[in-house]
C-alpha cells in the first residue's frame, strides 16, 4: 500500500499564486477535454508533478481532481441519459465501479513503472480503434448478433474501467472507442455514457486511493472545483458541436497524448 506516500511533497521554490493558477487552469482545461474528447489527466498529472507532488500521489490525486468534472459532464448530457434504458444504465454502472475498485487496487499494489511502458500503446490503439469505430462498427453488427454486442460491450467496458481505475489517462478516449464498436453511433449518448463511467468508476478508485493514503487533499479539493466547472462547460460545448469535429478532436487528442507518453517512456 501506498499509506503516507502522499504526505510527501517535494520542496520547490514558488509562488503559492502560481502553484494555485497552474493546478486550477489544469483542472478546468482537464474538465473541459474530458468533456469534450478524454485526456484530461494529461493536464492535471503534469501540473500536479510541476507544483512538487510525487508521480504516484499525483496519480490519485489527479483521478481525485477530474472525478466531479465527470459528474458535471453527465449533467450536461442529461436528455440522453435519460432516454436510455434503464437496465442498461445500471449494468453498466455495476461494471464500472468493480473495474474500478479493481484497476484502484492494481496501483496500490503493483510499481506503476511496470504500467508505463504500456500505456502509450494502449492510447494509440484506443485512438485507432477510435478513428476505425464507424467502419469497424459496421463490420462487427453484421458478424454478430445483439447477444454477441451485448456480451463484447459488457466485457469491454469492464477492461476499460479496470484501466481507468489504474491510470485515468485516455479512460474518455477507450470509451468512446468501445462504445463506437459495439455499434453506438449517437455521439452525444456515447459522450453522455463515457462520462457517466468515467465519474463512477473515479469515485470507486478515487476512495480506494484514499484508503491507500495516496492522496493529496489540498490540491486534489480545489483541482476538483475548477475541473467540475470546466465539465460543465465541456459538456454544453460538447453538444453544440459537429459530429465530425468532435471526432477530429477525439483523434487529435489521443495522437497527441499518445506520442508524448511515448516521449516520456523513452
Amino acid at each position: 500500500m501506498l499509506r503516507g506516500s502522499a504526505a510527501v511533497v517535494a520542496d520547490k521554490a514558488m509562488d503559492p499564486l502560481l502553484g494555485f493558477s497552474v493546478l486550477a487552469v489544469a483542472a478546468f482545461g482537464a474538465g473541459v477535454l474530458n468533456a469534450i474528447a478524454g485526456g484530461g489527466t494529461f493536464l492535471t498529472f503534469p501540473a500536479l508533478v510541476w507544483t512538487g507532488v510525487p508521480p504516484i500521489a499525483a496519480n490519485a490525486t489527479s483521478a481525485l481532481a477530474v472525478c466531479p468534472g465527470y459528474l458535471g459532464s453527465a449533467l450536461g448530457f442529461r436528455p440522453e441519459l435519460a432516454a436510455l434504458p434503464r437496465a442498461l444504465r445500471l449494468r453498466e454502472v455495476i461494471l464500472s465501479a468493480i473495474g474500478g475498485v479493481a484497476g484502484a487496487l492494481l496501483l496500490l499494489v503493483t510499481p506503476a513503472k511496470v504500467f508505463a511502458g504500456v500505456v502509450p500503446w494502449l492510447l494509440l490503439f484506443a485512438t485507432l480503434l477510435f478513428a476505425l469505430g464507424p467502419r469497424l462498427a459496421g463490420w462487427v453488427g453484421g458478424s454478430a448478433g445483439g447477444g454477441a454486442l451485448a456480451r463484447w460491450r459488457s466485457t469491454g467496458l469492464l477492461a476499460v474501467a479496470v484501466y481507468g481505475g489504474y491510470f485515468n489517462g485516455g479512460l474518455g478516449i477507450l470509451l468512446m472507442a468501445l462504445y463506437l464498436l459495439v455499434g453506438e453511433q449517437r455521439m452525444n449518448t456515447v459522450n453522455a455514457l463515457k462520462n457517466l463511467n468515467s465519474f463512477v468508476l473515479s469515485v470507486v478508485s478515487v476512495i480506494a486511493f484514499a484508503i491507500g493514503g495516496a492522496i493529496v487533499w489540498q490540491q486534489a479539493l480545489l483541482m476538483a472545483v475548477f475541473a467540475t466547472l470546466g465539465g460543465f462547460a465541456g459538456a454544453r460545448l460538447a453538444r453544440r458541436l459537429p459530429v465530425a469535429a468532435v471526432r477530429a478532436i477525439v483523434i487529435l487528442t489521443g495522437l497527441v497524448m499518445a506520442g508524448l507518453f511515448f516521449a516520456r517512456a523513452g
